[in-house]
């Protein structure tokens, strides 16, 4: 009799469900998208692991990469130091490489530069394990300006991958401190690019507010230090735009005389007509 109750019970299940609207149609569709989403969930959990392989990879390869990295920074090292026993016989070299660059030229004022005429040599040290930090010191000869013979800047990474800097403190001699003369007149290359009152390249010293986005320091490690050479042979755009002028003015003569000729040509020819025009033919 149980058996019997229950066959009638999903017999009526069934006939409701066949006399309901689209009822049969309704469970199809739930039964379509269960298989679907069955299915997507057992990629999401497979493409889980392909990614958890993949970073897994990704972390062997930073590894090797730093190893490579460690490896690398200690053979350069005996260049750089031959580099630097170079660029010491050049006067003048790191300004003129500064004073050059974009980024960098726009944050010297004019006694910022001055200043930097008495730099003798720079030197970008990354820390022996690279990724903890560098440091960048300036080396500079007796000036007016103050009393230090080397200022530095360090940037740390702790092992948590907080960022900090520290820096040495510029011992200003009597009335020289740059940072305090937020009102310097701009060099050339500021006046190209329209900054109002830079702050001195100095401050950039003591400030450590942000030591995770210090531009300034990633520009003169990353794209100065590796190759100098190539900031400091920039032509001036001074004399660029000088002698682009000369031309202009050159080949503004050189069309001037072409029309005085071809003037000078057009008098001839109507005179040669007007002489033609007088002849009498001999009868």
């Amino acid at each position: 009799m149980v058996l019997r109750a229950a066959a009638f019970h999903h017999f009526d299940v069934l006939r409701t469900l066949m006399h309901c609207t689209n009822g049969l149609q309704y469970f199809l569709t739930l039964l379509h998208f269960f298989l679907i989403e069955k299915e997507q969930q057992e990629a999401i959990e497979h493409i889980d692991e392909v990614q958890n392989e993949i970073d897994r990879l990704n972390e062997q390869a930073s590894e090797e990469i730093l190893k490579v990295e460690q490896k690398y920074n200690k053979l350069r090292q005996p260049f750089f130091q031959k580099r630097s026993e170079l660029i010491a016989k050049i006067p003048n070299f790191w300004v003129t490489t500064f004073v050059n660059h974009p980024q960098v030229s726009a944050l010297l004022g004019e006694e910022d530069e001055e200043a930097l005429h008495y730099l003798s040599r720079v030197e970008v040290t990354e820390f022996e394990d690279i990724k903890s930090g560098y440091r960048i010191d300036f080396y500079y000869d007796e000036n007016p300006y103050f009393e230090n013979k080397v200022l530095s800047k360090e940037f740390h990474l702790n092992e948590s991958g907080d960022p900090s800097s520290k820096s040495t403190e510029i011992k200003w001699k009597s009335g020289k401190d740059l940072t305090k003369r937020s009102s310097q007149t701009p060099n050339k290359a500021g006046k190209k690019r329209q900054h109002e009152e830079p702050e001195s390249f100095f401050t950039w010293f003591t400030d450590h507010s942000d030591a995770g986005a210090d531009e300034l320091g990633e520009v003169i490690k990353d794209d100065i230090w590796p190759n100098p050479l190539q900031y400091y042979l920039v032509p001036d755009m001074d004399d660029e735009e000088g002698e682009g002028e000369d031309d202009d003015d050159d080949e503004e003569g050189l069309e001037d005389i072409d029309e005085e000729g071809d003037e000078d040509d057009g008098e001839e020819d109507e005179e040669e007509d007007d002489g033609d025009d007088g002849e009498v033919c001999p009868k």
